[in-house]
């Protein structure tokens, strides 16, 4: 028995109906923004011939407003799973051109569906979010919809990783979804994510502004720090997802994708000493460093625009794939204040959620001081540091470049803090605090008695250096592993991950620690 070729036809037609829902003259319009369709993006996301859609015929049941009987092609939302390389990846996509991509409680139910996949397979979860928000039409309906997806994004954190690249607009309640996810990617010129838009804020506070303001990804990338990555279009977005994902594992169950058939090479680099200024008041400039330390100087660099005081990444170490966190003393002296101190602490929960090997590199003269920052509440924000590191269980090196002063020192990943190595240049001065300030404290009555103040307190500091500061000191009482030559930092760090990658730690029975929020 053949099946009837009408059935055949029937089907095909209405799948054309349902997936070729954009017109040629649409997605020219859209490529030239630097925008691709709903589906546009999930090809380009998966190899070729592995994406399987689920709910494709999946209907709305709002009857208000005009909606009874309107046909909106898989309601707003594709949903499935490919193959992105040799790993699965469960995806989702909203659709701008079916009534603005809004959220309904169909739609919601597809991208729940497709979360929980994930959930349940272990695989990485992208969502590209391009909506205008909630579907007015189906009322509460909606905001139940989005509870569904918010309480998914929860279910799932920690689990496998979660990644939202926002395309288009992402407003109101919508945004709350990117912000429970791992990493956020935004278009240039194409994303905005908002609660309340500009009309919204100009008729409740009398406030003027425009979305590059409060919504655009030059401000969420350098001033709220909501947004993890820029692209310049949809195609780089999705290049920097594929990236991000060569370094993650599939789930907090596995192992990053580390190559340990790259065999560690004992060779002095020499050039790094360059790296390091004669003065030790002159910024060392930390991308140098960073550059001679990983693989090929490849290093993917989370929140690049926020906190520039730090730099947090991914990058490889003779094939081992870490999280670097380093001082960058070019901006601010390297001083750890407020936005540092919550970008340093996030990257490195997420580094030990998914068993990603830390690697800190410090130079930093302590926290930022001043009333801005004591009133915002440096103290609980620098205790999230310590509360990271603290509970972090993933192998953890650490490497003192020049200055870690006072609880800086520590909230840069100290021994005492959990680091299984602590490596230290010679240039290194760990202290209570910085040589010049230590002198003004404990010798002020003999610097007011000196005939040249400022040649004496140079003195004094170098005294102090040399008998507290020194990282020999440190040594003697084993605070640090060891005191290398800066031109063998690559190779010591190296054979030290592959040492501790199978490294356990058990801590004590709890649900979750309460980090300082």
């Amino acid at each position: 028995m053949t099946i009837r070729p009408d059935l055949i036809e029937k089907l095909r037609a209405k799948r054309a109906k349902l997936t070729e829902n954009v017109s040629p003259e649409k997605l020219e319009a859209l490529h030239a923004k630097g925008l691709l369709s709903a589906r546009e993006r999930l090809e380009t996301l998966f190899d070729e011939g592995t994406f399987q859609e689920l709910g494709l015929y999946a209907a709305h049941a709002a009857t208000a407003f005009g909606m009874a009987g309107r046909v909106l092609p898989a309601d707003g939302v594709i949903a499935g799973n490919g193959y992105v390389g040799p790993g699965q990846v469960a995806a989702f996509s909203q659709d701008f051109s079916v009534v603005a991509g809004t959220l309904g409680k169909m739609q919601a139910r597809k991208i729940t569906r497709i979360m929980r996949h994930a959930l349940k397979t272990g695989v990485p979860l992208v969502a590209f979010k391009d909506s205008g928000g909630a579907r007015i039409q189906e009322g509460v309906d909606a905001l139940s919809g989005y509870g569904d997806v918010f309480y998914a994004n929860v279910l799932m954190s920690g689990v496998v990783p979660q990644i939202a690249v926002i395309c288009g607009p992402c407003a109101g309640g919508a945004a709350y979804s990117p912000a429970l996810m791992d990493f956020v990617i935004m278009t240039r010129n194409n994303a905005h994510m908002f609660l309340t838009g500009p009309e919204v804020i100009k008729a409740v506070t009398g406030r003027a502004t425009t979305m590059a303001e409060v919504g655009s990804a030059e401000m969420h990338s350098t001033v709220s720090g909501n947004a993890h990555f820029v692209a310049e279009d949809d195609r780089h977005a999705i290049t920097l997802v594929k990236q991000i994902l060569s370094y993650l594992p599939a789930n907090n169950t596995e192992d990053p994708p580390h190559d340990l058939s790259v065999p560690i090479e004992e060779m002095e680099d020499p050039g790094i000493n360059e790296c390091i200024p004669d003065s030790p008041s002159e910024p060392l400039d930390m991308y140098a460093v960073i550059r001679r330390v990983v693989d090929n100087g490849e290093l993917l660099e989370v929140h690049a625009g926020f906190a520039r005081n730090v730099i947090v990444g991914f990058a490889r170490i003779s094939g081992v794939v870490v999280g670097l966190v380093a001082n960058q003393p070019m901006v601010m002296a390297g001083a750890l204040d407020l936005n540092a101190a919550d970008k340093v602490a996030r990257f490195v929960r997420t580094c030990n959620i998914f068993n990603v090997p830390l690697v800190t590199l410090v130079d930093v003269p302590g926290f930022l001081p001043g009333v801005e920052q004591e009133r915002g509440g440096i103290i609980r924000h620098g205790a999230k540091m310590l509360s990271a590191y603290g509970s972090c269980t993933a192998p953890k090196i650490t490497v003192i470049l020049r200055k870690a002063y006072g609880g800086s020192y520590l909230a840069m990943c100290s021994q005492e803090m959990g680091a299984d190595m602590v490596y230290a240049w010679p240039t290194a001065e760990i202290a209570v605090m910085g040589a010049e300030a230590a002198v003004k404290i404990l010798y002020r009555k003999e610097l007011e008695q000196a005939e040249d103040r400022q040649a004496r307190a140079a003195e004094l500091a170098q005294e102090y250096r040399d008998e507290f500061a020194s990282p020999y000191v440190s040594a003697s009482n084993f605070y640090i592993t060891d005191v290398i030559e800066p031109q063998d930092t690559r190779w010591m760090v190296a054979l030290a991950l592959r040492k501790i990658l199978d490294k356990r730690e058990l801590r004590p029975a709890k649900k979750h620690g309460n980090i300082p929020m």
